[in-house]
């Protein structure tokens, strides 16, 4: 079970109507800023052990530069909103890592994985090949989200809580 003050983040999280993926990355950033720091509470703790905690992020563990703004986020919130302490400037190691670019698979490979399956896993993943869906936006679509006469899929709650739609 979970501190009670990692569980009055996560209530606090959850008036604020953050998702359930964003609170499951915050909180894990939270918990290794926590572990980081020998489990000081992070009210006795301020901008330095930030700074001190992200440059570690970037010389030591050597994460992508997106990984390190999301571990910021997640303090950002953390001190701003949860615990109402301003950080100030924070002046940290900027991660370098670039993004590696996806492998992508020839057309060719996609048929030979596509002959494979059938039935119904072979639609679905025809649908997230055809359409750019994310996995979740894929379990959240219904029936009533496409609308034939006009080939188009209506995708609701994706990412940002932002409804959007897909056209052939």
């Amino acid at each position: 079970m979970a501190s009670p003050f990692i569980e009055k983040l996560r209530a606090d999280m959850r008036l604020r109507g953050y998702s359930l993926k964003t609170e499951k990355s915050y909180l894990g950033w939270i918990r290794q800023f926590i572990y980081f720091h020998k489990k000081r509470h992070p009210i006795d703790m301020g901008a330095e052990e930030v700074k001190a905690f992200l440059s570690w992020l970037a010389n030591e563990r050597h994460v992508a530069v997106n990984t390190q703004k999301v571990a910021l986020n997640a303090l950002v919130y953390l001190y701003h909103k949860a615990l109402n302490q301003e950080l100030g400037d924070l002046n940290f190691s900027l991660a370098t890592k670039q993004r590696q670019l996806p492998v992508v698979l020839t057309p060719e490979e996609v048929q030979r994985i596509l002959n494979q399956l059938s039935g119904r896993n072979k639609l679905i993943i025809e649908l997230l090949y055809g359409s750019g869906l994310r996995v979740s936006e894929a379990l959240r679509l219904r029936v009533q989200d496409i609308n034939f006469s006009h080939s188009a899929l209506t995708i609701r709650d994706g990412k940002g809580k932002k409804d959007r739609q897909l056209h052939r």
